[in-house]
């Protein structure tokens, strides 16, 4: 069985999972778009790892259902398999084996090989194959993150389910990563990753925000901004815990919160040049006298963060 054209590859509706009295997954729904590179966002706990095994045919929903290619992931479990690469949080090819023959062993699982395989794995696989002949437990993060992925490639899947996959590694490695699923989407290919990094988030065609196993948000990246509902600034200064203290007692102050080197401020009123002033006269009074403050653009954090003090809303 085939989807037609157009036709979504990935859809979810009203799913929901429990683990004993602990709610994972409280009615989701959402759609994937054909070579679309889509991104389940949210921290730890929030459901995504449970969604991703739903679809990968490892967990069966307690209600609801899901299609991947068209095929639901329960009744055609054994089809669905076939077609998806899935590739888990955490490493799981064989440690002792070599890059090579943990290739040669996920290849022959689906009836292929390497060779038959390679021109789908070679941008990826290009990378670490000066070291086929080292123990997986020998290679570096992000050579292990590179590994799994063609393993996850190698028998050319219609999609690719990803969990977590930059957990733990370095920041160039995941630079890196981000690159190569840019150039795998480029192929055609339908790419669902999780993430708890907001800045990842931003490489992706849409994103559904994820909390306490209910969706917050589903929208393009450079949307989501806009779901912000008050003015927002940057605070900078020397005394960052301190004045988190006293700008949280500030009569018009919604939402005080670290964000890298300042603090990211909303207000209540409505966007006026003379909130920034104002601000600054309640610190003075208070006795910060070295402040800069400006107004800046929400992004993907700002309205996770504000939304999730919010009801979750439908994201269609």
């Amino acid at each position: 069985m085939s989807i037609s054209a157009g036709e979504p590859p990935v859809v979810v509706h009203e799913i929901e999972k429990r683990f004993g009295d602990a709610v994972a997954l409280a009615g989701v729904s959402f759609e994937v778009q054909p070579a679309e590179l889509f991104g389940l966002v949210g921290p730890d706990g929030a459901g995504k790892t449970t969604l991703l095994r739903i679809l990968s045919t490892l967990l069966v929903p307690d209600a609801g259902h899901a299609t991947v290619l068209g095929l639901n992931v329960v009744s055609d479990m054994w089809e669905v398999r076939s077609r998806l690469g899935y590739m888990p949080g955490k490493f799981s090819l064989y440690q002792d084996l070599t890059v090579e023959e943990n290739l040669r062993f996920f290849a022959a699982v689906f009836g292929t090989t390497p060779e038959q395989g390679y021109e789908t794995i070679a941008p990826i696989y290009s990378h670490i194959e000066p070291f086929a002949d080292r123990r997986a437990g020998a290679l570096s993060g992000g050579m292990k993150q590179k590994l799994a992925l063609s393993c996850a490639l190698v028998h050319r899947p219609d999609i690719l389910l990803l969990d977590e996959p930059t957990t733990g590694v370095d920041a160039v490695s995941r630079r890196e990563f981000w690159d190569l699923l840019h150039e795998l989407q480029s192929t055609g290919l339908t790419i669902v990753v999780s993430t708890p990094y907001m800045d990842e988030a931003s490489r992706c065609d849409r994103v559904a925000l994820i909390q306490q196993g209910g969706l917050l948000a589903v929208d393009e990246p450079s949307r989501i901004g806009m779901r912000f509902p008050h003015p927002l600034f940057s605070v900078r200064t020397n005394e960052r815990y301190r004045m988190i203290q006293v700008l949280r007692q500030y009569e018009h102050a919604v939402a005080v919160h670290p964000f890298g080197e300042v603090l990211h401020y909303s207000d209540a009123r409505a966007d006026s040049a003379s909130i920034a002033a104002s601000v600054q006269e309640f610190l003075a009074a208070n006795g910060f006298t070295d402040v800069d403050i400006r107004r800046v653009e929400p992004g993907i954090e700002d309205t996770f963060m504000a939304l999730m003090g919010a009801p979750a809303e439908s994201a269609a």
